[in-house]
Order: C-alpha cells, then sequence, then structure tokens
C-alpha cells in the first residue's frame, strides 16, 4: 500500500512521515512537498519518495494513478498567518486541497488533512467543532474553506480535518518567524536576553507537543468517521506561565520583557481546545502536558542544537 504525505518535509509533515515509516511496516511512503516551508534535514534517514511540486500543480494521476494508496495525509499549505496576499494563501492552499480530493473520492482513499484553531478567531473559553466560524485572517479563512470542501467530499469518501491548535517541537526551526513561542522564546533566553513578548504576557495558548499532533493524526488515520476534530493538549497557557518553565528547564531566571501588540487586529489572545470529540471518536488523549511537553523539547535542543532529525525520549 501506498501512503502520501503531503507537506511532508515540513514541522508536523516531517514527524510523521518518519513515525508513518517507524509503525507502519510494509507500507510504502511518498512525500510531496515543493519546499518553501520545509527543511530536507527533517527527513535525515528517510527510506521513502519525494516528489518537489506544490499540489496544486501535481498531477496526481501521473503519480499515483496505478498505486493502491490507503491514506492521504495533506499538510502542505501557506502557514503563515501574516501573508497578505489573500489570493496566494486561498489559492495555495484551497486549490491544493481540491486537487488531493479530486484525486482521492473516486477511488475511495482516506484523506487527512491540515484544518486550524485559526477558524475560531478571536473568542474566549473552550473552543468546540461547532462552534460557527470566525477567522479573522486569511489563513483561518482558507482552513474554513478546506473544511467546507471536506464536508461536501464527505458524502463519498471519508475526510478528517484536523484543527491543530499550537504545536511546537522538533522540526521547526526551519519556520523562522513562524517557530511556535515555545521555539522563539528559548532562542532568546539560551542568548541570556529577556524573553520578550506581547503586552503582559496574559495571551493564553492551548500549546500542543509535536509528538499528541502526531498521534492524533495517526489515530485519525485509522478512524471510519468523517469530520472535524480538535488536536490540542486541552490546556490554556499564559506565555508568563510558558516562560517560567522555560526557565525552569534552562536554569534561568530571566524576566519577560513587554512591547506593544502589531498584530492586534487579527491576533488571537485565547486558544483552548475542547478534546471531548476528540476522545470519543479519535481515542486521542494527549500524553505531554506542557510542562512535561516543554522539559522534554528543551532537552532535545540542548542535545542536538535543534538541527537533528533524532528525537527525545519516545512516549
Amino acid at each position: 500500500m501506498r501512503i502520501i504525505v503531503t507537506g511532508g518535509a515540513g514541522f508536523i509533515g516531517s514527524n510523521l512521515t518518519l513515525e508513518l515509516e517507524r509503525t507502519q511496516s510494509g507500507d510504502s511512503i511518498t512525500v510531496v512537498d515543493d519546499f518553501s516551508c520545509a527543511d530536507f534535514a527533517n527527513l535525515a534517514g528517510f527510506g521513502g519518495d519525494i516528489i518537489a511540486k506544490p499540489c496544486q500543480e501535481l498531477d496526481f494521476e501521473r503519480y499515483f494513478g496505478e498505486e493502491e494508496v490507503s491514506c492521504i495525509y495533506h499538510l502542505a499549505s501557506i502557514t503563515d498567518t501574516t501573508v497578505k496576499d489573500q489570493r496566494r494563501m486561498i489559492e495555495c492552499n484551497v486549490e491544493g486541497f481540491r486537487r488531493v480530493l479530486d484525486f482521492a473520492m473516486p477511488r475511495g482513499i482516506k484523506v487527512v488533512y491540515a484544518s486550524s484553531a485559526a477558524v475560531y478567531g478571536q473568542t474566549d473559553g473552550v473552543m468546540r467543532e461547532d462552534q460557527r466560524p470566525a477567522p479573522v485572517n486569511a489563513y483561518g479563512f482558507s482552513k474554513m474553506i478546506l473544511d467546507n470542501l471536506a464536508r461536501a467530499a464527505a458524502q463519498k469518501v471519508t475526510v478528517l480535518g484536523l484543527r491543530y491548535f499550537n504545536v511546537y517541537g522538533p522540526h521547526e526551526a526551519h519556520k523562522g518567524k513562524m517557530a511556535s513561542m515555545a521555539y522563539q522564546l528559548y532562542q532568546q533566553m539560551k542568548s541570556g536576553q529577556r524573553p520578550k513578548v506581547f503586552m503582559a504576557g496574559g495571551q493564553r495558548r492551548d500549546f500542543v507537543y509535536v509528538k499528541d499532533a502526531v498521534a492524533g493524526t495517526l489515530a485519525a488515520g485509522h478512524c471510519a468517521t468523517s469530520g472535524v476534530y480538535n488536536i490540542g493538549s486541552g490546556t490554556a497557557l499564559s506565555f508568563n506561565e510558558l516562560i517560567a518553565l522555560l526557565n525552569n528547564s534552562l536554569g534561568t531566571a530571566l524576566e519577560p520583557e513587554y512591547m506593544e501588540n502589531p498584530y492586534e487586529a487579527f491576533y488571537q489572545n485565547h486558544t483552548e481546545a475542547s478534546l471531548a470529540k476528540s476522545r470519543k471518536e479519535l481515542g486521542y488523549e494527549p500524553q505531554w502536558q506542557p510542562a512535561e511537553g516543554i522539559a522534554d523539547y528543551i532537552a532535545w535542543l540542548v542535545s542536538t542544537g535543534g538541527q537533528s532529525s533524532a528525537s527525545s525520549s519516545p512516549r
């Protein structure tokens, strides 16, 4: 059987690809990635194939028409929420997904795709899959459209959307300014700088370790029920609390430095996932709460310099 992972050289995608290779004995894995937001080093030791093309341009029939494909994990997209070119953002994300669905539907191939907590927009409290989408940027809007397309496609094929919350962990360094707050603050603090956060550090995020994100994605790959599911830790942690965890892991005592937020108009001050549906239908249960996940991640960063594909202790 063939497994396709689009965006498989990116952050979550590379972690997923390597875990699939480790656990899916006998299956062949092909990564589709245009390397616009990826790093070949993320796939060090990978034994499968790579097609270096964007999904919206790829002729899936040419490459996979004669293959028996068991699942497409579609993680390829523009993920930079500050991109202001709305046409580029929506065309890339939506048309890439449309092409995946056009190939999968007539063949009955299961599709698991990356949605996002960005579809919820600026809300307070716990975010549930049945609440009305209210995206405040083009990225969140594009993911909302993916959810709409998936809902229609689910009449013909199993399609599962995963609303990833604020994922952090190994293989994210290439994302630069869009890497997680955990990584960005670590970079500042390891060099002795005070960690910079927006006034006054009270913003809260559902930080989910990439190992849990991968576990939830694999669970979706084994689920027969179409739908959209939250993938988070279920805990909202403030930036100030994150800094305290980083200080604890690094053995430092650096105080935060507060600054104005230039993205206030479309900034999510609070994300927090309801996991009731994911627990019930996917059997998803996060194993890494923030304190444990941050400690494990910092240990990995310190031991590898953030460049190695090796992972710290599995769970």
